[in-house]
C-alpha cells in the first residue's frame, strides 16, 4: 500500500482536542476504557494497560519511582494469582481482565450520573434532544439564552457546517439510544448508552456500523485488510513520520489478521467486528489473556511468572522498570 496516497478515515466524531470541561461532559468520548477500538475506528493503544491495571492505571506514571511501581506490580501479580502457585494461568488472567473491564464500566456509570445532572438541570429525570442540543452548543461557545429562544420560536440556528455535521451524527446516536417506546427523551440509563455505547448491545451495533461506514470504501458493509489499514488524511513529511505510519499499518494488519477476522477469510463482517468490540465477551477475554501471556512467556510454559511480568512491565503497565531481576531478588 502506498502510504503517500492514503484514503481518508472520515469519522466526523473524531473531534479536535477540546479543552472545555463542559464539552467533555456532554460529548460522547472517542476513547472508551477497556474497549479495543476507539469510536473513530482507531486501535486503542492503551487497551492492555486498561484491562490489566483497571482504575490503578493512573498510578503507573512515567515519572513514578520504579521501585514503587515494582511493588505495586508485585501486589497486582498476587491478586491475579488466586491459587497462589506463583504463576498466572490464562484462566486467572481472563478472570482478572473481566474484573478490570467491569471496573471501567462502573466508573463510566458514576461519571454518567454527573454528566446527566449537567444536562438535566430541572432534575425531572429525562433530557430532550433540544435540551441536550442547547447544552452542547453552549459548550461550543454559542449564547445559551439565544439558542433557547430560537429553538422555542422555531427559528433557524446559524451554525457552522462542521458543528452541524457533528450535531447530525449526535442526533442519530440519540435516536439509537432512545429505547422503545421512543419518545426522544433519554433517562439516565439511556443517556449512559448514548455516551458509552459499550453498555448496550443495540448501541454497540450502532457504533460498529459507524466504524464500518467510515472505513468501508466500496460500500459492501464489510472490511477488507486494505480498507482497515487505510490511514487518516495527513502528509508524511520526514522519515520519523514515515516510521510512525509504517508502525500504524503494521499494528492494524496484525490485529485484523490475527484477532478481528475470526474465520480468517480476509473479510471482517459487522458480526465479527461486534464480537471484537464487545468488552464483556468472555471468549475475547480468554483470547486476550492468552495473547498477553504469550508476549512475556519466555520459558514457554503458557503461564506468567513474576519475573516475566516485571521484565515486560512496559507492555502491562506502560511503565518500564529497570534492573528488574536484581530488584526482584532484593524485594523477595
Amino acid at each position: 500500500m502506498d502510504v503517500y496516497a492514503r484514503p481518508a478515515n472520515n469519522s466526523i466524531l473524531k473531534e479536535k482536542v477540546v479543552d472545555s470541561k463542559d464539552e467533555n461532559e456532554i460529548l460522547p468520548p472517542d476513547h472508551l476504557n477497556g474497549v479495543k477500538m476507539e469510536m473513530d475506528g482507531h486501535l486503542n493503544k492503551e487497551f492492555h494497560q486498561e484491562v490489566f491495571l483497571g482504575k490503578e492505571m493512573e498510578e503507573f506514571e512515567e515519572d513514578s519511582e520504579p521501585r514503587k511501581n515494582r511493588k505495586k506490580l508485585m501486589v497486582i501479580f498476587s491478586k491475579v494469582d488466586i491459587n497462589n502457585d506463583k504463576k498466572i494461568s490464562a484462566k486467572e488472567m481472563q478472570r482478572w481482565i473481566m474484573e478490570k473491564t467491569d471496573e471501567h464500566f462502573q466508573e463510566a456509570v458514576e461519571e454518567n450520573k454527573m454528566h446527566f445532572r449537567a444536562v438535566d438541570p430541572d432534575g425531572d429525570g429525562h433530557v430532550s434532544w433540544d435540551e441536550y442540543k442547547v447544552k452542547f452548543l453552549a459548550s461550543k461557545g454559542f449564547n445559551e439564552k439565544e439558542i433557547v429562544e430560537k429553538i422555542r420560536n422555531n427559528e433557524e440556528l446559524k451554525i457552522d457546517e462542521e458543528t452541524q455535521e457533528v450535531l447530525d451524527n449526535l442526533k442519530d446516536r440519540w435516536y439509537q439510544a432512545d429505547n422503545p417506546p421512543p419518545d426522544l427523551l433519554l433517562n439516565e440509563e439511556e443517556f449512559l448508552s448514548f455516551l458509552h455505547p459499550e453498555h448496550s448491545r443495540g448501541m454497540l451495533k450502532f457504533m460498529v456500523k459507524e466504524i464500518i461506514r467510515d472505513l468501508d470504501q466500496d460500500g459492501d458493509k464489510k472490511l477488507t485488510l486494505s480498507e482497515f489499514i487505510s490511514l487518516p488524511v495527513g502528509t508524511v513529511e520526514n522519515q520519523q513520520a514515515q516510521d510512525i505510519d509504517d508502525d500504524w499499518v503494521k499494528d492494524r494488519k496484525k490485529e485484523f489478521e490475527e484477532v478481528i477476522d475470526a474465520n480468517h477469510d480476509g473479510i471482517v463482517t459487522m458480526e465479527e467486528l461486534e464480537e471484537y468490540m464487545d468488552p464483556m465477551n468472555e471468549y475475547n477475554a480468554l483470547n486476550e489473556a492468552k495473547q498477553m501471556i504469550a508476549v512475556a512467556d519466555e520459558n514457554q510454559n503458557h503461564h506468567l511468572e513474576l519475573e516475566e511480568i516485571l521484565k515486560y512491565s512496559e507492555y502491562f503497565t506502560g511503565s518500564k522498570l529497570m534492573d528488574y531481576a536484581r530488584n526482584v531478588h532484593e524485594e523477595f
